[in-house]
């Protein structure tokens, strides 16, 4: 995610702190590279020139020029006004005191509304509310079918009327279907276009007319950069949006769509969709965001993730291993195993700061690492496995044979193992409790 214009922004910080004062001849010779970077990242031209005048007016300030480190004080001005361009603050679903509170997804053909709508619904439902999917959009093909496949794998239940053509019908029914029926949040998913055109606009603000929506969430492919910003700007014009969502943006190595859309529009970045899977939907921070951008990582959804998908009594007992220094190989398999619930390693690695893009790309980490790891520690008998000291040159060739590898990799296997064993017991140092107030492990 942004793997260019985080290393052209890196390139141009080199410069600024390679410098022990900064001149303002310094500060615009290094604004100009990062003015180039957000072009050629497809940043919104009006966004690049007023995001360059703010930094370059507060870095050839008396804070940056008589400051003893003039240089990180540039990168702490680029990261605020990075954060006040996308929003500043993060900006959830306005709830209704009066249910069901009404959600009307609007896009173009294949931005994702139908698959985010899931998304979206399952996100509600972990957070106890009662979701209800509408399907609205009468026109594609099998649209119908899909939302009830999505809404099936979310387990959330899909309101549609076979018979009827009129999506303002179908809306107004599903709205009315989920006051009924106890759902508290209804989310509508309606038709899309490949290009914006009257007749989708005059339906969408029809079907606003008939259910008048608390929120209506625009749909945008962040991998389409300065083009969005034109969508969410007819949208906005036509239907006054309230916020956006920013699909495939685990595949935008520019940047351009989560840099303009809030300043261009007004309107929040609501979601951001991080990848195929139902649960790959995060909410946008814009502070966290900035600090993806500026290569700093992103520790806190990182954190986030870990609290959602890792299960807390065996993180408790993994932990209180660790103490005791009793932390064996079928641990390590669970530690892992925990973690993969957190999504891809790349993902992972790519929230943690220092980690640079290209870097990753060259590891060229293999998932099903994960499989042949497993295999070799459930071809080991439990001494083994809780001393693996005692695995010798005859183990291994037997471990190496039941788990169809090869006693190379379980040499490896064991030692990263060894490796760990010796990084957590620093870790938990004399009882210390870490940075997220809990002993040891981040999560």
């Amino acid at each position: 995610m942004f793997d260019g214009l985080i290393e052209k922004m890196n390139a141009a910080f080199k410069k600024f702190r390679s410098k022990g004062k900064l001149t303002p001849a310094d500060v615009k010779e290094g604004m100009r590279e990062i003015r180039l970077a957000l072009l050629g990242a497809d940043v919104n031209f009006k966004v690049v020139k007023e995001f360059v005048n703010r930094v370059t007016e507060r870095a050839i300030g008396a804070e940056v020029i008589e400051s003893i480190r003039p240089g990180d004080q540039v990168v702490k001005i680029v990261d605020e006004e990075m954060t006040k361009i996308m929003g500043e603050k993060q900006e959830k679903i306005n709830i209704s005191p009066n249910p069901p509170t009404v959600v009307m997804l609007v896009g173009l053909n294949g931005a994702g509304k139908t698959t985010h709508a899931g998304k979206i619904a399952l996100l509600q439902k972990k957070e106890n509310k009662r979701p209800l999917l509408v399907a609205c959009d009468v026109y594609r093909p099998a649209a119908v079918k899909q939302l009830e496949i999505v809404g099936e794998k979310a387990g959330v239940p899909v309101f549609s009327l076979p018979d009827e053509k009129d999506p303002v019908k179908i809306a107004r029914e599903g709205v009315k279907h989920a006051s009924q029926n106890g759902n508290d949040i209804v989310f509508v998913d309606t038709a899309g276009r490949l290009q914006v055109d009257e007749a989708l606009m005059d339906e969408l603000k029809k079907m606003k007319d008939a259910i008048k929506p608390h929120e209506i969430l625009l749909v945008i492919d962040a991998m389409i950069g300065q083009e969005s910003v034109n969508v969410a700007e007819a949208f906005n014009n036509m239907l006054d949006i309230t916020g956006v969502i920013l699909t495939k943006l685990d595949g935008d190595t520019r940047g351009g769509a989560a840099l303009s859309v809030r300043f261009v529009t007004g309107k929040p970045i609501k979601f951001v969709g991080t990848g195929e899977k139902l649960d790959a939907l995060e909410e946008f921070f814009p502070n966290r965001m900035a600090s993806r951008i500026l290569g700093m990582g992103d520790i806190l959804t990182l954190v986030d993730r870990a609290q959602a998908a890792i299960d807390e009594k065996k993180a408790e007992e993994l932990e209180k291993k660790m103490r005791e220094q009793s932390f064996t190989l079928d641990d390590y398999l669970d530690l892992f195993q925990q973690m993969k619930k957190m999504g891809s390693m790349e993902q992972i690695m790519g929230m943690m700061p220092g980690i640079k893009p290209g870097a990753l790309k060259d590891a060229k980490i293999d998932e099903r690492q994960m499989a042949r790891m497993e295999a070799i520690i459930k071809s080991m008998t439990k001494k083994e496995k809780d001393w693996p000291d005692i695995i010798n040159t005859s183990r291994k060739k037997r471990i190496a044979a039941g788990s169809g590898t090869n006693t190379e990799e379980v040499n490896k296997l064991l030692k990263q193992f060894d490796q760990t064993n010796k990084m957590m017991k620093q870790f938990m140092g004399k009882g210390k409790k870490n940075k997220f107030g809990r002993m040891g492990l981040p999560f």
